[in-house]
């Protein structure tokens, strides 16, 4: 499911390795162990669910944003109301996934005291794969809604639709319901048309990348990640629609929430699917629309039809055993930061 250019040179990892080199560069960096756990296991689960542009090659941009004071080593996320009475989680200026992780445990135990729950994140880092937040709640019954944006000022990645200069950054959602017999449906997508981990990721892999993801300074398509860096810009996803989305995560993500620190402000809503279904009914009901959806004949230059987050659980499944697979060239950086932090690889 790799988005790199297909003769990218590549580099199978041990998964307990790459888990200590991942806890290694972080707890050198300042982090306390079990936030360096945590991260370690998103990021493995990331690259075994085939979402390899939130991966263990991650550990690269972590570690520039604790030696450049981006991000503070130390900080544990908080869970706390305003004035309002509105509940929040603030990062603290630190990693992302601990925070993300804890605003879905308590908007997961809101929503099943009181049907319906909300609570924003802000202060944080990269909060890693959506898909695993909306995955664990949906698995308890619920449906969730992630959305994230206001980092436009720091992180100007994105070209609005029609235009050629790099203004909005991408933006992403996450929706996860109860599903079939299969598990839970799952929708995680930057409303770019491409997450910016992969044109990151493929200038670090000496990779291309697919035709329809960047444009140069001038407004040309491109596949070379250069080109991005150079001036240009990330293209939206579907075009006007996804630009739309992005527009409508600004005004969520900044104009109501405030003003961002770090990285993105975060919305993130959950309903409980009981209030309307029992959960048995539920998996009866969506057993049937995505089992129709599965036998449908494909469409030439296609094997199947698939279900929005089945492709990550049937990859975590078959990779469960396998080595982390990493291009190369991002093993051989991984590699050397370990060596400078007299990281044993043995």
């Amino acid at each position: 499911m790799t988005k790199y250019s297909p003769n990218t040179a590549r580099t199978e990892i041990p998964s307990d390795l790459a888990h200590r080199i991942v806890t290694g560069v972080l707890t050198a960096k300042g982090c306390p162990r079990d936030i360096a756990h945590q991260v370690a296991d998103h990021l493995i689960d990331a690259d075994r669910s085939g979402v390899e542009s939130h991966g263990v090659w991650r550990i690269l941009p972590y570690a520039d944003y604790y030696d450049s004071g981006y991000l503070r080593a130390d900080a544990r996320p908080e869970l706390r109301q305003n004035d309002r009475g509105a509940w929040l989680v603030n990062g603290q200026g630190g990693i992302g996934i601990p925070a993300m992780s804890l605003a879905v445990r308590s908007v997961i135990d809101h929503a099943r005291a009181s049907g319906l729950a909300a609570i924003a994140l802000e202060d944080v880092g990269h909060t890693g794969r959506l898909g695993a937040y909306a995955e664990e709640a949906a698995r308890a019954g619920c449906l969730l809604i992630i959305i994230g944006g206001g980092g436009r000022k720091d992180w100007r990645l994105v070209a609005p639709y029609g235009g050629r200069k790099a203004l909005m950054s991408t933006n992403p959602y996450a929706i996860g319901i109860p599903g079939g017999n299969h598990g839970p449906v799952i929708v995680d997508f930057a409303t770019s048309a491409a997450a910016a981990g992969w044109v990151y990721g493929a200038r670090i892999a000496g990779a291309q990348l697919p035709e329809g993801v960047i444009i140069d300074r001038d407004g040309h398509p491109s596949t070379d990640p250069e080109a991005y860096f150079n001036g240009g810009a990330i293209l939206t996803a579907g075009g006007p629609k996804g630009y739309a989305l992005s527009v409508a995560a600004e005004m969520i993500a900044e104009a109501m929430l405030g003003p961002v620190r770090t990285e993105c402000n975060w919305l993130m809503l959950a309903l409980d699917c009981s209030l309307y279904q029992t959960p048995t009914r539920m998996q009866e009901i969506a057993e049937e629309i995505l089992d129709e959806l599965r036998t449908c004949p494909p469409a030439p230059g296609f094997d199947s039809v698939e279900v929005p987050g089945e492709r990550e659980a049937h990859a975590r499944a078959r990779n469960a055993d396998r080595p982390v697979s990493l291009p190369t060239a991002t093993w051989t950086q991984i590699a050397a930061l370990a060596a400078t932090l007299k990281l044993n690889l043995d």
